[in-house]
């Protein structure tokens, strides 16, 4: 059993860690958590006092595989969550990140062994990012985004980097989510921004957002 705070520290530690392939410094964290530096010092040593991370002062932080066991579980429970609020009970995505938050923290193993069969064992959330097993393995992450596109090319939206509630309803609102055909009519060589055709309509769209939409 842990802490909340103790969770969403060592949550925020594997999504620092998939970014930067590396140890993840403590501003970093104080960033990602919203909260201060000396804060996030004096967790990371409780979390390392617990093993649950190798804490090198001035080197950074790394989760052990413990803690990154423990993280794991969390995301799991975060997007089968999004899963059901939106599967079953018509939230738009936009709408369930923070429910997840709160539910992510339910500690029943067999409450969440019977949500993911009750789903039928999704493999990606609402937003597309991939859903781990029991044991800790994730389905093969997307790795091609819109802003790679040449003009003619045609993508389906398989998910998105972000998932800030005003870019998922800027999205919803020119009718793009999981499954959304896309087609390149125009690219501007200067800045990389494109005019695309979702839906039957022209949407002029910045490289910003093409590089937050992860397509097939």
């Amino acid at each position: 059993m842990y802490s909340l705070s103790e969770e969403n520290y060592l949550k925020a530690i594997f999504h620092l860690q998939e970014e930067s392939k590396d140890a993840v410094s403590t501003n970093a964290i104080a960033e990602r958590m919203d909260t201060k530096a000396s804060s996030v010092t004096d967790m990371v040593k409780k979390l390392s006092e617990k093993s649950l991370v190798v804490y090198i002062k001035y080197q950074g932080v790394h989760l052990t595989e413990e803690g990154r066991l423990v993280a794991v579980k969390v995301i799991r429970k975060h997007r089968l969550w999004e899963v059901f609020l939106v599967d079953k009970l018509n939230f738009s995505w936009d709408q369930v990140h923070d429910i997840a938050e709160q539910l992510e923290h339910i500690q029943s193993e067999k409450l969440i062994d019977k949500l993911d069969t009750f789903l039928g064992q999704p493999k990606f959330d609402p937003h597309g990012d991939p859903i781990p097993d029991k044991q800790g393995n994730f389905s093969q992450t997307h790795n091609k985004v819109l802003s790679d596109l040449r003009v003619t090319n045609i993508g389906i939206c398989v998910g998105v980097k972000e998932s800030e509630e005003e870019f998922l309803q800027y999205l919803s609102r020119h009718d793009i989510g999981i499954g959304s055909q896309i087609t390149v009519l125009n690219k501007e060589e200067y800045d990389g921004s494109m005019l695309v055709e979702i839906a039957g309509k022209e949407l002029f769209i910045s490289v910003e957002i093409a590089n937050n939409i992860y397509i097939n």
